[in-house]
């Protein structure tokens, strides 16, 4: 099969032929249709999980799927061949069955899941890490109805999908970008959209007019340095949350939650729901063949994604 792989970790992502994976008892091998890019995947590969979880080279990138299941392992199982599913790659080694390759296998108690009759496999291929990474965002910060919320980094997967969630509980939206992201984000459900390329004085400025007293709270998905997520924090209200997804900690006197992903088969049942009944739209941005892949990797490493990259396999 074709499939996207690193020889080492910080080697070149490249086209490699491997062999078909073959099921184990409890599990099902997919034939990929779709793969989605996470910034993950080029974390992965840069060796971000070394020490954390065993890895084996050649090593498959990617973690979000959609496809149909091919085969059948031994013992009982919930799948059927045929079924139409998606989900997350997250049992070890990491490398062994990753999302961009044409089959790969999971076992049926990991994060995968039917998809909805009327959602299209490319849009579940992109919703499992950046809807449910907004759904947990968003039930951490506890912030409710009537309440404010400021989103730096708001145009990419995670805080598009955030965007949504968070308007259609009536919560007030901040969205910062980099770029005229206007139009877009208001779609989503933003209060306002600011532009942060050229340094922070705009975004304080729009917060400190539509909240005086400071947002409620702060979801950071951009800083990777103690400054520039201190300048986020500090258009916080007294006793406001602040959440990122980088490991970086917030200044003293600051409630912040270093987030990490748990992604259930159930949560993603209820994300994709949302999306068959028209409630939440996957922002997809580009769709690409596999063969594609290490290019939108490095591309993604620069930064400034606008929704999700989707890969046809």
């Amino acid at each position: 099969m074709r499939a996207i792989a690193v020889s080492a970790f910080r080697a070149e992502p490249c086209l490699v032929e491997l062999p078909k994976p073959d099921p184990e008892a409890g599990e099902v091998r997919v034939k990929v249709e779709y793969a989605a890019l996470n910034p993950l995947d080029w974390q992965t590969a840069d060796g971000a999980l070394d020490g954390v979880a065993p890895h084996v080279f050649p090593l498959v990138l990617g973690t979000d799927f959609a496809g149909r299941v091919d085969m059948i392992g031994g013992g009982g199982n919930r799948f059927r061949v045929g079924d139409q599913v998606f989900g997350r790659v997250t049992a070890p080694p990491v490398g062994l069955c990753g999302a961009y390759g044409e089959y790969l296998c999971v076992h049926q108690d990991s994060p995968v899941t039917l998809v909805p009759r009327d959602m299209p496999l490319r849009a579940a291929a992109a919703l499992p890490s950046a809807g449910a990474t907004a759904a947990q965002i968003l039930s951490s910060t506890a912030v409710r109805s009537g309440l404010s919320l400021l989103v730096v980094g708001a145009a990419g997967g995670v805080g598009s999908f955030l965007t949504q969630l968070a308007a259609a509980r009536g919560i007030g939206v901040v969205a910062a970008v980099r770029g005229d992201e206007r139009r877009r984000m208001g779609a989503l459900g933003a209060t306002t959209s600011v532009d942060t390329a050229n340094g922070t004085e705009a975004l304080e400025t729009a917060v400190r007019e539509l909240y005086p007293g400071g947002v409620d709270a702060l979801v950071d998905l951009v800083s990777t340095d103690p400054a520039s997520f201190a300048r986020h924090a500090a258009l916080l209200r007294d006793g406001g949350v602040a959440v990122t997804t980088r490991g970086v900690a917030a200044p003293a006197g600051v409630a912040w939650a270093d987030f990490r992903l748990a992604v259930t088969a159930g949560l993603l049942d209820e994300l994709a729901s949302l999306v068959a009944r028209g409630e939440l739209e996957v922002p997809l941005d580009m769709e690409l063949p596999l063969e594609k892949a290490p290019q939108a990797l490095v591309q993604n490493r620069a930064g400034g994604a606008r929704g999700k990259t989707v890969f046809a396999i």
